[in-house]
């Protein structure tokens, strides 16, 4: 038999396994400072992920934390769509926190949350707070119904030994009432948070393009669309022989080649430049108004982190971005529609520059207030606190001593 945490815990030091699958984009992110600041906390930090896919930008990163993780590192080839490898990756994971004595283990996005959590339903894995947190996940995959029906039955069995929800926005926890029903355990909201640098102001470059998208190239960005948007702006601004503006496309995806394609077949070709995966602030040296015209999302970093830099930003209303722009989401448009976000281009371009800037400092300001990483982490620290109390009731409480954010 596995002992309980609050047997093991002398103190308030936790031993925290996060578990995910890609370590790309945003998701990526949060894991990365969320461990980051475990570390700097005192607890012991261990990660899982994919060996498959991230490229040198994940290698980097995780080369530069791994010798801070006390837990280690792990990668291990994951499959996106369900594979018949889950199970034993869920087992091999389990196996490998039971070695770790692990107090918590964290999962993030689907595959991470399916890999945390499943070896609760099995006898001789109990041993354990299992704390998850969808970032968007398959609540965002567009599928057919039966398939639908059977991510989000996956996801009601698997809430049955989940200890925490820690959503990161409201949508995402309408999204879980709505799709999967009303969350069984406890159940706490925590933002995404920007370090204090990232509130500087961005220089951007002198042939800096009068847009900016920064993500990954895939249908759900709705990238396709703005391409759209741009011929329609292109035409326009042609007829009356006025300056066509220029797109830089920042990312990478396994939608790259047929995006390239299809803004060549709109004869888009020469304003419009694919510059490549990048840092988000060298990114937003490369264009002055930020376009993010995606079909889903759930908080996004980049709308952060464009806002905390005081980036003029055009983007559409889905998921928890009105949550980022709160006070100033009447600024937001609708998703899908070319003609409507090339109008929203052409106004941004005729506008003075004064006015744009004003309009992003007062967004900054709102950001600053709600948005930081040391509200993140010490919520998800007072999360699992909860978590390991309420599942150690009779048990000498060590988590208590954790110190709780004061609001």
């Amino acid at each position: 038999m596995v002992a309980g945490p609050q047997e093991r815990l002398p103190d308030s030091k936790l031993r925290i396994l996060h578990v995910f699958r890609a370590p790309v984009g945003g998701l990526f992110r949060h894991v990365i400072d969320l461990a980051h600041e475990q570390i700097a906390r005192g607890h012991a930090v261990g990660l899982v992920t994919d060996s498959t896919t991230g490229g040198d930008r994940a290698a980097e990163a995780l080369g530069q934390l791994e010798p801070l993780l006390e837990l280690g590192l792990l990668r291990m080839p994951m499959h996106r769509q369900p594979h018949l490898s889950d199970f034993t990756n869920a087992v091999r994971i389990a196996n490998y926190s039971r070695g770790l004595k692990a107090d918590v283990v964290h999962g993030h996005g689907s595959k991470g949350g399916l890999y945390a959590r499943l070896p609760g339903l099995i006898p001789g894995y109990k041993g354990v707070v299992r704390a998850y947190t969808p970032h968007g996940g398959s609540f965002h995959y567009r599928t057919r119904a039966i398939t639908n029906a059977v991510f989000m039955g996956v996801e009601r069995l698997l809430s049955c030994v989940t200890d925490i929800f820690l959503f990161e926005s409201n949508y995402i926890g309408d999204c879980f009432r709505e799709k999967v029903g009303e969350p069984r355990r406890l159940v706490r909201f925590v933002v995404n948070g920007l370090k204090p640098s990232e509130f500087a102001p961005i220089e951007h470059d002198s042939d800096a393009a009068e847009f900016l998208y920064v993500g990954e190239l895939r249908a759900i960005k709705g990238i396709d669309t703005l391409i759209d948007a741009l011929a329609l702006l292109v035409d326009r601004r042609a007829a009356i022989q006025a300056a066509l503006p220029r797109l830089v496309l920042v990312g990478s995806g396994p939608e790259a080649q047929k995006l390239a394609d299809y803004a060549a077949s709109n004869n888009l070709g020469h304003l419009i430049c694919f510059a490549g995966a990048l840092p988000a602030r060298k990114a937003f040296e490369r264009g002055r108004i930020l376009v993010v015209p995606s079909r889903a999302e759930s908080l996004p970093y980049i709308v952060l982190e464009a806002s905390a830099a005081r980036m003029p930003i055009i983007a559409t209303d889905v998921g928890g971005i009105n949550e980022i722009f709160g006070p100033y989401r009447k600024r937001l448009i609708t998703c899908g529609d070319p003609a409507v976000l090339a109008a929203t281009l052409e106004r941004a371009l005729q506008r003075p520059e004064g006015e744009l800037d004003s309009e992003a400092e007062l967004l900054s300001e709102f950001v600053a207030t709600k948005f930081t990483i040391d509200a993140m982490a010490e919520a998800v620290l007072a999360g699992y606190a909860e978590a390991l109390a309420r599942k150690y009731p009779h048990r000498g409480t060590a988590s208590a001593s954790i110190v709780l954010p004061s609001q």
